[in-house]
């Protein structure tokens, strides 16, 4: 049986990073009163988590038969600009993540499982292993429009894109792929 770290709702539910940008690392966080969770993601497990809540509500809110009210966009109350809370104790790293609506609660439901280490041995079988850990949150429609809206100020607060190859600049500047091996600086 793994263990559970379950918001049902948490008071608060947000993605943040520690580091300068380059060298980031992202969490997700969740509280409920002193219970404090902090689960370690990829930048881009950040960005496609906050994609797909916005289009599972987008769904939901667009089906009939649906009675629940989800604002179209993050409700101005629930607008979170605070750093994570300390302390950060990375919990685990995570692997996959599932994403689901729950009609019967009228919440965006979302798990998030560790990072699968992968077995040394080719030779053994493919069952299913249960996970150590599984973080689970449960959040109505405002505050998971709130979490998309602040995952994405998070995700542009990084380097800023070469407007020629898209990689990111650092701030000594960065090779250039498309100027044959030059330099370039952030145009700013």
């Amino acid at each position: 049986m793994p263990v559970m770290y379950e918001f049902d709702p948490p008071e608060r539910f947000v993605a943040g990073t520690v580091g300068e940008p380059g060298g980031r690392t992202f969490f997700l966080q969740a509280r409920a009163g002193q219970r404090l969770v902090s689960v370690a993601l990829e930048k881009q497990q950040v960005a496609v988590l906050a994609e797909r809540i916005d289009e599972l509500l987008d769904e939901v809110m667009s089906s009939t038969g649906n009675d629940t009210l989800i604002p179209a966009v993050a409700p101005v109350g629930l607008d979170d600009a605070e750093p994570l809370e300390q302390p950060i104790d990375e919990q685990f790293r995570a692997g996959t993540m599932t994403l689901s609506w729950d009609p019967s609660l009228a919440r965006v439901v979302i798990e998030v499982f560790p990072l699968a280490e992968t077995p040394e041995d080719d030779d053994e079988t493919d069952d299913e292993v249960e996970p150590d850990e599984v973080f689970l949150v449960r959040l109505e429609a405002g505050p998971a429009r709130a979490f998309v809206k602040r995952a994405g100020l998070v995700i542009g607060a990084g380097r800023p894109d070469c407007p020629f190859c898209g990689n990111p600049i650092d701030p000594d500047g960065h090779l250039c792929v498309r100027a044959n091996g030059f330099r370039r600086r952030d145009p700013a």
